[in-house]
């Protein structure tokens, strides 16, 4: 008998969303142990806001929403609202009823200020990373890398510091694409910025590749299970590796107390300076030499010694065994990277404003985490 589409659609539907997820489902797992961090971090969220006052959407659900646009590779919040909004398995994952309207967009603009205050997505992603130590996830043998994330600003804003805002012609017109002659007087970090995002730093991975605006991030991971175990995001230059590789160390020291024995690097981290720090904190450092170390004695500036010893050191180090399995090891932080930015969308800000960059790397840091543990740590 065929079937036919009944054309009165009924006015109430009763069904239990959970039995619509399918057991097997991946969100299952990762809604168990966001759902539990979560709960820890309820006191937290409570100091965040008033007690008089309208009541807001909850911040459980925005911190579980923008984790779904990480998952998911969601490019806009708009987007993600619009998801929400259909998208059964959404709601489900926000513990969100069918009948309740999605919150607006503008409601991660207007609260995210806040996270920042309070520092919610520094303490979710902490909390992710705690949950992981017990586990073995973090142990004794670490590795830091950094890479370039391509700013939100086009080339065309970079323009000279002493040139006058250009406001159209008086009426509030601008041009949508105005011409720019880039040949002529060399543009630099001194004399050039970003009239879109002024923090962006004219920066380039290599000899020979096209320099673009962008900021630099950074990631602390675990050797053994490649697991990160720190992120920040630091201004785009040449030394910025090497001075934020140390501020993920320092804050797992004081917030989880690890006490790396080894850290790996690759040749961008070869500065004697570097070395000194990681040693002065009784961490190994494995990193490879690009060019030999001078001998100290015919150096004419006596204050290049220390420096130059500390390469020294490292390059004796070059023939252990622990120096040749750090370095197949540090591989693994490249996934993270890759992740990073091609699932959760962070090869390119969306965002302007390092603080609201660093916030996003945050909470993909702590998605990647939470799939590495649902691999290895079954719940």
């Amino acid at each position: 008998m065929r079937g036919r589409i009944d054309e009165q659609p009924p006015l109430f539907h009763v069904f239990s969303v959970e039995d619509r997820i399918r057991p097997d489902h991946p969100l299952r797992d990762i809604k168990r142990r966001v759902d539990a961090l979560l709960v820890d971090l309820d006191a937290q969220f409570t100091g965040a806001y008033h007690r008089s006052g309208r009541s807001s959407v909850p911040p459980e659900r925005l911190l579980k929403a923008l984790r779904l646009m990480a998952l998911y590779s969601i490019r806009s919040e708009r987007q993600l609202c619009e998801r929400i909004e259909t998208d059964l398995l959404f709601r489900w994952f926000l513990d969100l009823p069918p009948s309740d309207e999605a919150f607006d967009p503008t409601t991660f603009s207007k609260n995210r200020d806040r996270l920042e205050e309070h520092r919610l997505t520094q303490a979710f992603f902490d909390a992710v990373v705690g949950r992981a130590i017990p586990h073995g996830l973090c142990r004794e043998h670490f590795s830091v890398d950094g890479t370039r994330i391509e700013s939100f600003a086009a080339a065309k804003s970079f323009r000279p510091k002493d040139e006058p805002t250009d406001h159209g012609d008086g009426n509030g017109f601008q041009p949508r694409n105005p011409a720019v002659d880039f040949r002529g007087p060399k543009r630099s970090n001194d004399s050039h910025a970003s009239r879109t995002d002024p923090e962006a730093r004219l920066d380039r991975t290599s000899a020979g590749r096209e320099a673009q605006l962008s900021h630099m991030g950074h990631l602390l991971t675990e050797n053994r299970h490649g697991s990160i175990g720190g992120v920040t995001v630091s201004e785009a230059n040449g030394t910025a590796e090497r001075r934020a590789a140390l501020d993920p160390l320092t804050r797992a020291k004081r917030r989880h107390r690890l006490r790396p024995k080894t850290v790996g690097a690759d040749k961008g981290y070869d500065a004697g300076a570097f070395l000194r720090k990681l040693e002065r904190r009784k961490i190994t450092p494995r990193v490879p030499i690009v060019k030999p170390p001078r001998d100290p004695k015919e150096v004419a500036d006596k204050t290049q010694v220390p420096d130059i010893r500390a390469r020294r050191r490292m390059q004796a180090r070059l023939s252990d065994v622990g120096y040749a399995l750090s370095q197949r090891c540090r591989k693994k932080i490249e996934e993270g990277i890759g992740w990073i930015k091609t699932v959760a969308g962070l090869a390119r800000s969306r965002w302007v404003g390092r603080w609201k960059l660093r916030q996003m790397a945050e909470l993909a840091a702590a998605a990647y985490n939470l799939l590495r543990m649902r691999k290895l740590v079954p719940a």
